[in-house]
């Protein structure tokens, strides 16, 4: 079997940015199900750094990374959506793409069309699937209707800048937070219909004043402990709290009675690794996402480069919330 030799990203334990170091992998062929892919650019997302915390535990040691676009190499028996030379870009689990070149399972990659550059196809892949999954399939009783109010926070950040686009190009009045004047600005750019900085402003007090005490008919948030409180009470009777993601550190455990009290909410909690577990809806999900990107309606902000050698720093500014949009390592 022939093996490459591949610079990676790995980390023997959980900890800090300092667990990440470089390392050299060999890369063998693909077996049934899978492609080998060499990597043009990868993409940074805060579940990297859950699972490089541990607050995701996972089996040591573990080359980090969820996201990349680049060419597949070679293509394991019973694959036939993708080809030797074929430009590709997933979202995909196992964690793996924090590297040059790897083996790993077909089904999640995707074609990726000629229009949509190798850095866009890195940065959008997970950010982009999950703004899809949440305004097309985590939808409150009655769906979401043209004019219909949401709210979303951190929506200065990778997801939240796709969202505020979309929700925009779907009719949506989508209330967007984050934690500056500058990044409330940047998601009022980006097609949010009102922004609220919640570092400065009761965000559900503002919600209630935009809403004519209506309130919201979701809460998307990524956020967790330190909005989860205040996004129940900007929700409607019926309404849904959908949570994606803990920046903030985990929803601390709270009684279910509480829901009936607020409005008879509903609470989910979802993962894009639920929504893409075959391969058709996976390709549906992209197809929608390279329409909606190839058209112009959303644009990918690419807002920070680092080097794949730099990415101890890149996960320093991603955790400590000083970046923008998406976030890509170079190759």
């Amino acid at each position: 079997m022939t093996q490459q030799a591949s610079r990676a990203i790995v980390i023997s334990q959980h900890g800090g940015p300092e667990q990440l170091q470089v390392m050299n992998v060999m890369v063998g062929q693909p077996g049934p199900g899978q492609v080998r892919i060499r990597h043009h650019a990868v993409g940074l997302n805060f579940i990297d750094i859950y699972q490089r915390s541990g607050l995701y535990p996972m089996p040591m040691p573990l080359q980090l990374g969820m996201e990349a676009a680049g060419v597949v190499e070679a293509v394991g028996e019973g694959v036939s959506h993708l080809q030797v030379g074929d430009r590709a870009a997933y979202a995909s689990q196992p964690p793996g793409s924090y590297c040059e070149l790897r083996v790993m399972p077909a089904q999640c990659v995707c074609k990726l069309p000629d229009a949509i550059s190798f850095e866009t196809g890195a940065a959008m892949m997970l950010k982009g699937l999950t703004a899809q999954y949440l305004l097309k399939r985590t939808l409150p009783q009655g769906g979401l209707q043209t004019g219909d109010f949401v709210l979303f926070h951190a929506a200065a950040g990778g997801v939240g800048l796709i969202a505020c686009q979309w929700a925009a190009a779907m009719g949506l009045q989508l209330i967007g937070t984050a934690g500056s004047d500058a990044k409330c600005a940047l998601a009022k750019a980006n097609g949010a219909a009102y922004v609220i900085n919640y570092a400065t402003e009761d965000f559900a007090a503002r919600v209630k004043d935009i809403t004519a005490g209506r309130g919201v008919k979701v809460v998307y948030d990524s956020v967790g402990k330190d909005t989860w409180d205040k996004s129940l009470d900007c929700l409607q009777p019926f309404g849904l709290m959908a949570s994606f993601g803990n920046a903030s550190g985990p929803v601390p455990p709270f009684a279910p009675g509480m829901l009936g009290a607020k409005g008879s909410l509903y609470v989910t909690r979802q993962t894009l690794f639920t929504h893409i577990a075959n391969r058709e809806s996976t390709q549906a999900m992209a197809d929608d996402l390279f329409a909606v990107v190839t058209s112009g309606q959303v644009k990918i902000h690419i807002d920070q480069r680092y080097a794949l050698a730099d990415v101890q720093q890149a996960h320093r500014d991603l955790e400590a919330r000083k970046t923008t949009g998406c976030t890509v390592l170079t190759l």
